[in-house]
């Protein structure tokens, strides 16, 4: 096997296992200076979507889930099958806050959005957002997880 041929596999191999190494996260940074990183589960397809966080009796402080849509819209949430109260933050195509709706009603079939156009939501803890400072503004980066991989 020629060397250039072996070299380019190792490098194939490492870039993969680099990749799925890391654990997707949402790091939102706050106005004040401070960080809030949360480890997150991807909701990229509209089954996962769909799905979200139902049935779920308990989410660690420091996790939640992201949504991804295909394109930025007036987002519409509701809390059916949801036992948690959560936070939806909902975040912009420019990676900026552009609302939150706080303490989500478990349960809930009443519709929960903001009145503005947003790509991304973010799902934690009810409360959460309040206690650790994030507003509408706050800038949001993500690591571990491709933005190109949305489906419908």
């Amino acid at each position: 096997m020629p060397r250039s041929y072996f070299a380019t596999i190792l490098f194939a191999l490492m870039s993969v296992t680099s990749s799925c190494g890391a654990e997707p996260k949402v790091i939102i940074s706050t106005r004040e200076g401070r960080e809030a990183v949360f480890q997150v589960e991807v909701a990229d397809t509209s089954t996962k979507r769909e799905i979200g966080l139902q049935y779920r009796k308990d989410l660690a402080a420091d996790r939640g889930m992201i949504f991804l849509f295909p394109a930025p819209s007036v987002q519409s949430f509701w809390m059916k099958n949801t036992p948690l109260p959560l936070d939806m933050i909902f975040i912009g195509s420019d990676r900026k806050i552009v609302g939150i709706v706080e303490q989500t009603v478990p349960f809930s079939l009443d519709p929960r959005s903001v009145p503005a156009a947003s790509q991304f939501v973010l799902e934690i803890n009810g409360g959460l957002s309040k206690r650790l400072g994030i507003r509408a503004g706050d800038a949001v980066r993500f690591e571990g997880f491709a933005l190109q991989s949305v489906k419908e």
